[in-house]
């Protein structure tokens, strides 16, 4: 009786479709991983640019915000609005204005939007100073 040993070319292929699929999981696992930290990146640029368009605003014309622009892959725009509150009334009450900052880029092909809300208080106006 002489029996050989080793592996059959049926193990040999089941062997190889296990390794495949393995791999294959591996590779979708990597893949995501590393789409999410694009994406995380991205993201964090875009914080920082809103983070940063709102420090260059610490107070706000009478006539409000409405600026814009776009640069390295992203949108952005300021806006304010009068922000109405119980000492509108008192003459030495600084008035607020509410200003949003809009920051908007692509990922992939999915549109992705990150806004900063806060209270400025309006600018007023020195003597002799005109109004921007």
């Amino acid at each position: 009786m002489n029996r050989n040993r080793g592996f059959s070319l049926l193990e040999v292929l089941v062997a190889f479709a296990i390794a495949a699929l393995a791999l294959g999981m591996l590779y979708q696992a990597m893949g995501g991983s590393a789409r999410q930290a694009a994406n995380a990146s991205q993201q964090e640029r875009a914080m920082l640019l809103a983070a940063s368009l709102l420090a260059a605003y610490d107070s706000v014309p009478a006539q409000g915000i409405d600026d814009g622009d776009q640069g390295a892959g992203f949108d952005w725009h300021v806006r304010s609005q009068p922000y109405p509150t119980p000492a509108d009334s008192t003459p030495q009450a600084p008035h607020l204005h509410e200003v949003q900052v809009s920051v908007q880029w692509l990922d992939g092909d999915a549109p992705r939007t990150f806004e900063l809300t806060t209270l400025r208080p309006e600018r007023s106006p020195k003597p002799g100073e005109a109004l921007r």
